[in-house]
């Protein structure tokens, strides 16, 4: 005998839309960071920045004597450029942790993506930091200045607080002020100091122009983030000042640091060559002027990057030259 239709299981029986029992997928775990991902983190394309002040400052610090300090120079490198990983990695955990780079137009940031947990990440920045301070520390125990300890914590500081803590002043637009206090002025300056223990006027003015092409990249940076630092409460100096006053002041800036450079130029020739950076500046002045998408400033941020190592190099061959 056929059975009959009431003896059917409920398990037998088929769901009109779907089986029931079919539990729906998980969403696939995100990739783990590979050596790429740690890698383009650290943002390669802004460590220029960190180079531009050294090759300035060693360049005028030859002025005075005459001389080559090679193994301090580079001493002032490892702390520039520890220092510049290491708040880029430190801004990828502060900012991943606060979720204001959920929606991040640039390359995305291991902490937001989840491919890295923030607690490494954050490791990872103290790392940095730490190393930062053993240069740092070796070139005070060389130089004798106890009191360069102070600028260094500052600056270890500054690095931090950018995005880190409670309030940090990267999120209340001033930002741009302590980049050319410690990427510009104290980076270059500093420099010089640590090898002759005198600082000419060119260490000066070739500080500011290191500052101004350091926080045009910045600009270029937050230029490109405005809406979405906008939606999530992070008010950079764009934010606040708008999309053209940005575009002006990213222009102002960069000029200036050329006209610095022209002014060297009546006393040291060679400073012209700097003018030669321009090749890539003025492509970059076009795409803030002119970008149709947020991404495109990417490449703006990167030839801004350029100009200033250039920038550097060419006074570095004006001085010593």
């Amino acid at each position: 005998m056929a059975k009959s239709s009431k003896h059917r299981t409920p398990a037998n029986r088929k769901h009109p839309r779907g089986n029931p029992a079919k539990k729906p997928t998980a969403p696939p775990p995100p990739a783990r960071a590979t050596a790429r991902d740690w890698i383009g983190a650290a943002r390669l394309r802004t460590l220029p920045l960190a180079i531009t002040p050294v090759l300035i400052g060693t360049g005028a610090a030859r002025l005075v004597d005459g001389l080559f300090h090679w193994v301090i120079a580079l001493t002032c490198l490892a702390v520039a450029v520890f220092l510049q990983i290491g708040v880029n990695y430190a801004n990828d955990y502060s900012d991943g942790i606060r979720g204001t780079d959920d929606h991040r137009v640039g390359p995305a940031r291991l902490t937001a993506s989840r491919k890295a947990k923030p607690r490494t990440v954050l490791i990872v920045a103290l790392v940095f930091f730490a190393l930062a301070a053993v240069a740092g520390i070796a070139l005070v125990v060389r130089s004798q200045q106890w009191w360069l300890l102070l600028v260094g914590a500052a600056c270890i500081a500054a690095a931090w607080f950018y995005t880190g803590g409670k309030r940090p002043y990267g999120y209340a637009g001033l930002g741009e002020l302590f980049v050319f206090v410690f990427f510009g002025l104290v980076a270059t300056v500093g420099t010089t100091w640590v090898q002759v223990q005198s600082i000419p006027q060119e260490a000066w003015f070739g500080a500011v122009g290191a500052g101004f092409l350091a926080v045009a990249v910045l600009l270029a940076n937050n230029l490109r983030d405005i809406d979405q630092d906008r939606v999530a409460g992070k008010k950079t100096l764009s934010v606040r000042i708008g999309k053209r006053a940005t575009q002006v002041l990213f222009t102002v800036l960069v000029l200036a640091a050329f006209a610095i450079a022209a002014y060297l130029a009546l006393v040291y020739p060679g400073a012209w060559l700097t003018f030669m950076a321009l090749l890539a500046a003025l492509p970059a002045i076009l795409i803030v002027w002119t970008y149709r998408a947020p991404r495109e400033l990417v490449t703006a941020l990167a030839l801004v990057s350029l100009t200033s190592v250039a920038y550097g190099a060419f006074l570095f061959w004006a001085f010593v030259g």
